[in-house]
């Protein structure tokens, strides 16, 4: 049996079958992206396809209504193998891969933040300094008299112009080294490190070469974000960013965490972000910038521990089993050729370390970005993302933790939920008095609504509740021509009739949508309460509040603080400081100093683990309403009637 996978604006690809595949596991292995936040579960319906030709075992799903069945829309998820098949793959399924919206120094704001932050780290003495080196070599050649061989030989010739006792000549330059001295005419450029009395060759190479380049990795969850950039003067070659590849194996890190479990899993979770994800990103990077992958000689990385563990292939396991214990928190001597990543493979990759199984390196990172741990003022720092992390403290301490707030910032377990690509609704405003909605939309001028993003979502909800269309438990208690109900009495509010919408279908979010999101919401804050609470301070006692991460960018923190996810404190003090993570991974692969202190900074961090901390899930119930059941906490969160 065959199944034809025809993908929107991507051509068509065939793969090989046998009566009862499961038709999401065929697009995997076929690596066809179909977008599955719950990773095939069933509960979120966002693995949507169409019938072109033959049929499914498919049943009707709660996500898909009586006429789009009958249409041909099913659940890649839930629907088995029968026959030859066709199927049609909508491009919004795969729309994350290139056209995901995330703080990738994209916008002259994030670039703004990005060098602020290399300047704040100088001026606190980081430097940004490292051991890598070119030395242009003029070598002498061989003759009948004169028998040296070639590695004698470049070592005498580095030893003459450097005056270092020893040169080391790893297998992978000594395998280059004859060719190129002869086809170069014995002038050439030789790329390495200066350790004092060792040089460390890397590469031979023409003696016009001379490009020393660093890589600096965010490896989220969900999107991955990269910069090339000059080792001798920290500019910026090339940036640009991805969708994860591992996301069709679920939104989250524990969906992930059990993909990998699986036989040959750990091998697939670790191909897709490497070979899927990393290697054509730094690909076209190296080309954007005009430089050879072999010219980089140093690589960082910021990621959290579940991504750190199978980015580099280690079982991740053990971080979603009790006692919460993974396999590393640091990992020192790993180099780019451990991986296979397209870089110079004796290049030393640096993990940004882990404090914890849910607190991992894109955290430490972050909070090396932020100069928290430099400052005397108390501040809260927090990353946003598929996960919740939260650091709380100055110069004196370091409090973390992190807290499961699901996929709902990524538009997850939301019924027109979606990711901040193309025709995402990132912002709403609605009219009080006839409850007319204004749509802010990702993309182009003029492009229709898709679904709605996680910024947009707080905006919907603040929204709703200041104008008292619902209640403090999220439910419908104002009718209007917007607000509808279906056959069980279940309030939903139209934002987008079916003509208005890029998809044809009414574009709503519902009172299930507004209770999954004030979880998420709740998750949040409680997390802040309980780490506040642990070393015994209160809300009034936070001078700053840093937020980070994609979501961070297009959050209005007004209406974050109205619905009780963000602390009521005043305005002023909140401040977007860009994607934190790769700020930091930038000052590591430019520095040594930066790698010693993104270790100090994870070493001096305490770890705060939520889900056996006494107190935690009475805050996180007590969280759950708009904006929260205790209305002293915010004082100026009010509806207005």
């Amino acid at each position: 049996m065959k199944v034809l996978f025809q993908i929107e604006g991507g051509g068509a690809i065939g793969v090989e079958c046998n009566a009862g595949d499961n038709l999401l596991e065929l697009a995997r292995r076929a690596n066809v992206a179909i977008d599955a936040p719950c990773s095939g579960n069933g509960s979120c319906g966002k693995c949507r396809v169409k019938l072109v030709e033959g049929d499914l075992a498919s049943l009707p799903t709660r996500h898909i209504s009586y006429e789009e069945f009958k249409s041909g829309w099913r659940l890649a998820c839930g629907s088995k193998i029968v026959g030859d098949v066709t199927v049609f793959v909508p491009d919004i399924a795969s729309a994350y891969q290139s056209r995901m919206k995330t703080a990738d120094l994209s916008s002259p704001q994030e670039v703004a933040i990005f060098e602020e932050a290399q300047e704040a780290l100088r001026g606190s003495g980081v430097e940004f300094s490292n051991d890598c080196m070119a030395l242009e070599l003029k070598v002498e050649p061989p003759t009948l008299q004169d028998t040296m061989p070639d590695n004698e030989r470049l070592t005498r010739a580095i030893q003459d112009q450097l005056e270092v006792e020893r040169v080391e000549i790893p297998h992978s330059v000594m395998v280059r080294l004859a060719h190129v001295l002869r086809e170069e005419g014995f002038h050439i450029t030789v790329k390495g490190l200066f350790l004092g009395d060792v040089f460390r060759c890397m590469d031979v190479c023409p003696a016009s070469d001379k490009d020393l380049v660093g890589c600096a990795i965010d490896i989220g969850t969900t999107t991955v974000s990269m910069v090339l950039a000059d080792l001798n003067t920290g500019k910026i070659l090339a940036k640009g960013s991805s969708g994860n590849g591992q996301i069709r194996y679920g939104a989250d890190v524990i969906n992930r965490i059990i993909e990998q479990s699986r036989p040959g899993g750990r091998k697939k979770l670790q191909d897709a972000i490497v070979k899927e994800t990393l290697t054509p990103l730094i690909a076209g990077l190296c080309k954007a910038a005009g430089v050879s992958a072999r010219s980089i000689l140093r690589l960082s990385v910021g990621a959290n521990t579940t991504m750190n563990h199978l980015f580099v292939g280690v079982d991740a396991q053990s971080v979603r089993m009790e006692p919460y214990i993974p396999s590393f928190f640091a990992w020192d001597g790993l180099l780019a050729g451990d991986l296979k990543l397209p870089a110079n493979p004796l290049a030393p990759v640096f993990l940004a370390p882990n404090i914890g199984s849910y607190v991992g390196g894109d955290i430490t990172a972050g909070t090396l970005a932020s100069m928290i741990w430099d400052k005397d003022e108390y501040s809260l720092f927090i990353d946003l993302g598929t996960n919740g992390e939260i650091v709380f403290g100055n110069r004196d301490f370091l409090m973390s933790c992190a807290c499961s707030a699901g996929p709902a910032f990524e538009g997850g377990d939301i019924s027109c939920g979606m990711r901040a690509t193309d025709g995402a609704i990132e912002a709403c405003v609605l009219d009080k008095a006839t409850m007319e909605p204004k749509l802010t939309v990702v993309g182009d001028k003029g492009q229709k609504p898709v679904g709605i993003c996680g910024s947009g979502i707080i905006d919907i909800i603040s929204e709703l509740f200041r104008c008292g269309i619902i209640n403090n438990k999220g439910l419908f208690v104002r009718e209007g021509r917007r607000v509808r109900r279906d056959q069980h009495g279940m309030g939903r509010f139209v934002l987008a009739e079916p003509e208005q919408s890029e998809t044809g279908r009414e574009i709503s979010i519902n009172e299930v949508d507004i209770d999954n999101f004030i979880r998420a919401k709740g998750a949040i804050f409680s997390a802040i309460d309980t780490l506040l609470k642990a070393v015994d301070m209160s809300v009034e006692m936070i001078d700053r509040v840093y937020v980070a991460g994609g979501i961070g960018s297009g959050i209005n923190m007004k209406n974050a603080v109205n619905i009780g996810m963000f602390p009521d404190v005043e305005l002023e003090k909140f401040r977007y400081i860009g994607n934190s993570s790769l700020t930091g991974a930038y000052a590591m692969v430019m520095g040594d100093q930066a790698v010693e202190k993104v270790a100090q900074v994870a070493a001096n961090m305490t770890y705060l683990e939520l889900s056996t901390h006494p107190g935690y899930m009475d805050a996180f119930v007590a969280a759950c309403f708009l904006p929260h059941t205790d209305a002293r906490l915010f004082p100026h969160s009010r509806q207005e009637v």
